[in-house]
This record gives structure tokens, C-alpha cells and sequence, in this order.
């Protein structure tokens, strides 16, 4: 699909403004939300290794994950927010 997008701009000699939109919402949300997926699953990981050797401190361990992982989620919606900006505006 994406081939077709490109191919699309590419020969109609003028630029197609919709098509680049589509290409560049994709684009923006695909790249945006590879970095958080993979820090989520390297935050799960050590905190697993990490509760694995000391499970008394769970509860600091859990506290430190989640904020991990919310400053992780929080870039991929800052990247959804830019997709929908690119796509709608």
C-alpha cells in the first residue's frame, strides 16, 4: 500500500497532497511508537530481573516500573498527536 502511495505522488507530476499526508501520518505514528514499545519491554524486563533478585523491594520496583512505563507511553501519544495533526490539518 505504501509502494502505491508513493508511486501515486510520484507520477501524477504534481505533488498529491493527500497522498503525502497519508504517507507521512504513517510514517510518524510507525517510527513514534517502535521506541516506546521496545522501553516498555526493556522496563518489564529489569523489573522482572530485578524482583527476581530482591522481592522485598517490590513495591519501590512496581512504583519505579509504571512511572517508567508512563514516560515510555507518553512519547507514542505524542507521536499519535503529531499523526493526527499531519492528517487532519
Amino acid at each position: 500500500m505504501e509502494n502505491e502511495i508513493i508511486n501515486e505522488v510520484v507520477t501524477n507530476g504534481e505533488a498529491n497532497i493527500e497522498a503525502a499526508k497519508a504517507l507521512a501520518t504513517a510514517i510518524a505514528i510507525g517510527f513514534g511508537a517502535i521506541g516506546p514499545g521496545i522501553g516498555v519491554g526493556i522496563i518489564g524486563g529489569k523489573a522482572v530481573e530485578a524482583l527476581g533478585r530482591n522481592p522485598e523491594a517490590a513495591s519501590k520496583i512496581q512504583t519505579t516500573m509504571i512511572l517508567g512505563i508512563a514516560f515510555a507511553e507518553a512519547i507514542a501519544i505524542y507521536a499519535l498527536v503529531i499523526a493526527l495533526v499531519v492528517k487532519f490539518v
